[in-house]
């Protein structure tokens, strides 16, 4: 395939809520522009985009999927998303380098969770924005009803641009108020559209939908609303480009109908696709920054520029190896071309370039602006680096991933896998940066995070699959810390005889707790020498030490002043152990007289859900001793702000999703520490103490 100008490239990304058919529009696209022979189904496993053996198994969409065709002169590269909250990464992934953004919605269904969140990502990133209702061949589907909704939830831009004829298992005609045309379709078979005359007890409700078209698309423009206002109406090429106007100005949101298991509606799609969607030269320039100065840029679509390209997605494939998909913002990019990641400043060399149906990778010679294609074997180079020419290292803006919603511990179920899992960890967070993993040194526990518990479950199973590796879960241990609320001056004195030389030192302290976040703080006044100067630091050590372990339940102590202030020594026995172990045994006694408290880390939680789930979603953030901060509205939505322990967040995406039947989210970051209540904190002070009489 010959490099095309990037008026001739259309990168479209099919968005919305599981199973409201992207992956079947996907396949029958593909099927209608030659890539495919025959269509799969995702009851069979078999087709383009899910291919996968998690997919396959679970026959839903997990990860981004690529297609890329021709359809007439127009390539057009489809960008196949997860519907599944637990994989919103890809999603974002894809719409980040997408010029348009289709959303499918479900004509039984309607709108649902998934629809809302993408929505709401468009809307973030100013993507132009299509609603496409899929499966009117089904059982109940409602083209008007979905239409309303969308009406009512998205504005009066949102505009039907075709309707259905005979809803349901006999439907095999749209009408098209762009064209004013009836077209119908042969189910099952591709390219099989008839265009005809709209029958006539159509015509009505084709010129309404057609006259809010034109009124509509004529707004969004000062020269076409004049036009419109001379004439009463607009030609096909106005309306073209209104239409084209409307979507880059996000003024306008058509709404088109198909059922793509029949492949009815879809060559009018391939038409729509390439005629109205904007190209990257008519979405403009894309923003970035200059790596030495950090100054902002506007990256223009520029055959004739420098290279720079965006790697958007970075996945492991079997036989291959680490695979990066890019897309082209200025210049072109050839096999043999050395270029720099602007994040690592390293120097890539790419070696053969492809672009991608599914997991079928071909050979090119070139990708140019505008286009995506695809490397193998980079040295360094992961999802959200820029390439760009030596001596001109540019940034792209980055895919922003969201926070984490679940955490769960790890543990190596063989201790001779250790390597194998950090490095198995470490490549699944770069194809997937919406997963993460830390060590926490204070707990000694690997903890994983992602978007819920189907992310996790796919995760480890990849490990397991690519890395030949089995992991153990367990509860994530609560990092709680220990203080004190009263003062003291205590004694702690050491001393062994054992024969020969024995072991003597003795220190007096004065503790006293300090602002919360504070940390720790030790102080020398002693005075005549009574404890000489070169054991001082032993002491200070042995308190450290020990406030490292904890005292209450093996959680480390914070927050308190300790200073010493007398002493005595033996000129003999003492040493800095002596001195050490005597600072140790002052402190465990001094915090056990100062009132000590156990802390717990507190997380400030937005919670977004639809307002007649408000009273169980409030009662259970209660009943998790959450207080609630205050509330908002977003649309028919409410937002929450509450702060909750994080040890009664377990599972908490679940729950949520369980309460708002799958349209509650939630984020959350940590906020502060704060006392644990007594009757909690005698728990875990029992259980400690359980676990060390066991030991």
């Amino acid at each position: 395939m010959s490099v095309l100008h990037p008026s001739k490239i259309r990168n479209i990304a099919f968005t919305g809520h599981s199973d409201s058919g992207k992956t079947t529009l996907t396949e029958s696209l593909a099927y209608a522009m030659g890539l495919i022979q025959k269509m799969g189904s995702i009851n069979a496993g078999n087709t383009v985009t899910d291919y996968h053996s998690d997919e396959i198994e679970k026959k839903v969409s997990i990860n981004l999927g690529l297609i890329n065709g021709m359809w007439k002169d127009v390539k057009l590269n489809i960008l196949d998303t997860p519907g599944y909250l637990d994989f919103v990464g890809d999603v974002k992934s894809a719409m980040r380098v997408a010029d348009t953004v289709v959303i499918t919605v479900n004509s039984v269904s309607g709108i649902e969770v998934g629809t809302e969140n993408v929505w709401d990502f468009a809307m973030q990133k100013y993507k132009p924005t299509m609603f496409l209702v899929t499966k009117l061949d089904r059982d109940n589907a409602d083209f008007e009803k979905v239409v309303n909704k969308l009406k009512e939830y998205y504005g009066h831009y949102v505009v039907p641009v075709q309707f259905p004829v005979d809803e349901g298992l006999a439907h095999k005609t749209i009408i098209d108020c762009i064209m004013m045309k009836a077209l119908t379709f042969e189910p099952g078979k591709k390219n099989s559209m008839v265009i005809s005359d709209i029958p006539e007890r159509y015509i009505a409700r084709a010129e309404e939908l057609h006259n809010e078209l034109v009124e509509t698309v004529a707004e969004t423009d000062e020269d076409l609303m004049n036009k419109f206002f001379e004439n009463g109406t607009l030609d096909e090429e106005e309306l073209k480009e209104g239409i084209k106007h409307g979507l880059v100005s996000r003024t306008f949101f058509p709404v088109l109908c198909c059922s793509p298991e029949m492949s009815i509606g879809t060559e009018r799609l391939l038409d729509i696709f390439s005629n109205l969607c904007p190209s990257p030269v008519e979405r403009g320039p894309e923003h970035g920054w200059i790596t030495n100065s950090g100054e902002d840029i506007l990256i223009q679509p520029d055959e004739s520029a420098k290279p720079i390209a965006f790697v958007f997605k970075t996945s492991t494939e079997p036989h291959l190896g680490e695979m990066s998909i890019f897309r082209v913002y200025s210049g072109h990019i050839d096999p043999g071309m050395d270029l720099v990641n602007a994040e690592t400043h390293q120097e890539e060399r790419l070696n053969q370039i492809f672009t991608l149906v599914g997991n079928k990778r071909s050979e090119i010679p070139s990708v140019g602006v505008g286009d995506i294609g695809a490397v193998v074997k980079l040295k360094n180079t992961h999802t959200n680096n820029t390439l760009s020419a030596p001596g001109s290292e540019f940034h792209v803006r980055p895919v922003e991933f969201p926070e984490p919603v679940i955490r769960v511990a790890i543990k190596p179920h063989s201790k001779n896998d250790e390597t194998k899992i950090k490095d198995g960890l470490y490549h699944l967070h770069e194809e997937d940066p919406s997963f993460e993993v830390h060590y926490e040194a204070e707990l000694a526990q690997t903890i994983i995070s992602g978007q819920g518990e189907m992310h996790l479950d796919v995760i480890l199973k990849r490990m397991k699959e690519k890395f030949g590796v089995e992991i153990d879960q367990e509860d994530p241990k609560i990092p709680y810390k220990e203080t004190i609320k009263g003062k003291t001056r205590v004694q702690g004195k050491y001393k062994k005889q054992s024969g020969g030389k024995g072991q003597y030192g003795d220190v007096w302290l004065r503790i006293e707790p300090l602002p919360r976040g504070t940390g720790f703080e030790f102080v020398d006044e002693v005075v005549g020498g009574v404890v000489p100067g070169k054991f001082i630091p032993s002491v200070e050590k042995g308190v450290h030490e020990r406030m490292g372990r904890g005292i209450l339940a093996g959680y480390k102590v914070v927050d308190l002043k300790v200073t010493i202030d007398d002493g005595s020594y033996h000129p003999v026995d003492s040493s800095d152990m002596a001195f050490k172990m005597a600072g140790s045994i002052a402190l465990k006694k001094g915090v056990l007289e100062s009132k000590p408290i156990l802390l717990e880390p507190i997380y400030k939680v937005t919670i977004k859900a639809p307002e007649e789930y408000m009273g169980d979603v409030m009662g259970d953030v209660s009943s998790r001793r959450g207080k609630i901060q205050g509330m908002d509205a977003d649309g028919h939505f409410q937002i929450i702000n509450a702060m909750i322990p994080l040890a009664e967040m377990s599972k908490y995406q679940s729950a949520l999703r369980s309460m708002t039947q799958g349209r509650g989210t939630h984020y959350r970051e940590f906020a502060h520490y704060e006392e644990v209540p007594f009757e909690v904190a005698q728990k875990i002070i029992a259980a400690y103490k359980e676990a060390e009489e066991e030991e």
